[in-house]
């Protein structure tokens, strides 16, 4: 009996959780690959693997997360406390303005990974199917 492509894919390299591989910002197919070249630019292809990254393509999808989460902590974090502590306005400024800016840069990397890595699982991509 022949083996099919996706048997020996799957001989060569064990699946690996999509969400494990995003959140580490590994090659979706290896898990031990580089997955960014820069901070937010997408590796040619896996030095481990060879998987050709260039049918990835993540959109706006994790800017629309980073902004859901990223908002959502935020506001609820400062609504909080100026009801629990009223602290004045500039201590509600020093704490949240540079959390305003650190928490989106931390989650948009991660969040992107995560995006490419189930789209690469999903094999979805616009108008043909990634490989």
């Amino acid at each position: 009996m022949a083996m099919s492509d996706s048997m020996i894919e799957r001989e060569f390299h064990p699946p690996v959780p999509a969400l494990s591989a995003g959140l580490r910002c590994k090659c979706p197919r290896c898990g031990h690959g580089r997955l960014f070249r820069g901070y937010l630019e997408l590796e040619r292809e896996c030095e481990v693997c060879r998987l050709d990254y260039g049918c990835a393509d993540a959109g706006d999808g994790p800017a629309v997360f980073v902004i859901l989460i990223a908002g959502f902590l935020i506001c609820a974090g400062a609504l909080t406390t100026e009801i629990l502590y009223s602290p004045p306005y500039w201590l509600q400024a020093l704490i949240w303005l540079p959390l305003t800016i650190i928490l989106p840069l931390a989650l948009l990397r991660p969040l992107k990974a995560t995006m490419v890595a189930l789209q690469y699982k999903h094999k979805a991509a616009e108008g043909k199917i990634c490989n």
